[in-house]
């Protein structure tokens, strides 16, 4: 039994998550709200160790069913390390990305099929999905730009991939949002962070009820 609410974003590179992120938890912490916020892969020491692994620059040798289960293997913990707690103690959690991310890069963009890398997953959440996700719709085009021109982002393994694999990735998030849709809500992540943020902002207080 949980008592917080949990709450995923999601979306392709340079789409925004992180700052939408934030802008929430500081709605949510004005509103009484204990947030916390984490992301995936990592949010937990361990975690952190296999996401290094995954998405280190000297690794492009790496297997894609490889990376599906590291990928698995970090949620395992993240969720027992941080998430699994904290809802039980009423925390609403904000995690940058979660299982959608999965289906989409390695089931679709890595051609490894949906179901099987969700079969992976149902076995690391033991069933545990998200109240919410929010996902934000991205030409990757544009995305990948954003992304070149922020000096303080460190450049991954991920980003080095083709133009053809990211919009792969984001038109197996479109089919994975209509999958879901009781569950996962786009918004234009072209228009500005503020109107973003006013949207997400609107979904959130539905859920939560405020």
């Amino acid at each position: 039994m949980r008592g917080g609410t949990f709450i995923t974003v999601e979306g392709g590179d340079g789409s925004g998550k992180t700052t939408l992120i934030h802008s929430l938890a500081l709605k949510l912490q004005q509103t009484g709200h204990e947030v916390l916020i984490t992301r995936e892969p990592g949010g937990s020491p361990i975690a952190e160790a296999i996401r290094a692994v995954i998405l280190s620059k000297e690794n492009t040798a790496m297997d894609a069913r490889t990376e599906a289960l590291l990928y698995a293997a970090a949620r395992r913990q993240h969720l027992a390390e941080k998430v699994f707690p904290a809802l039980q103690r009423g925390v609403d959690v904000l995690c940058d990305r979660f299982v959608d991310s999965s289906l989409v890069y390695q089931g679709y963009g890595r051609g490894l099929g949906l179901d099987a890398v969700w079969d992976i997953n149902r076995f690391a959440t033991e069933g545990c999905m998200p109240d919410l996700t929010i996902y934000l719709d991205l030409d990757p085009e544009i995305g990948l730009k954003r992304i070149q021109n922020n000096r303080d982002r460190e450049m991954d393994r991920l980003d080095l991939e083709s133009l053809a694999f990211h919009r792969r990735v984001r038109e197996a998030y479109l089919l994975v949002a209509e999958q879901f849709k009781e569950r996962i809500v786009t918004i234009d992540a072209s228009v500005s962070k503020e109107e973003i943020a006013a949207q997400a902002w609107t979904l959130v207080e539905g859920k939560l009820k405020l």
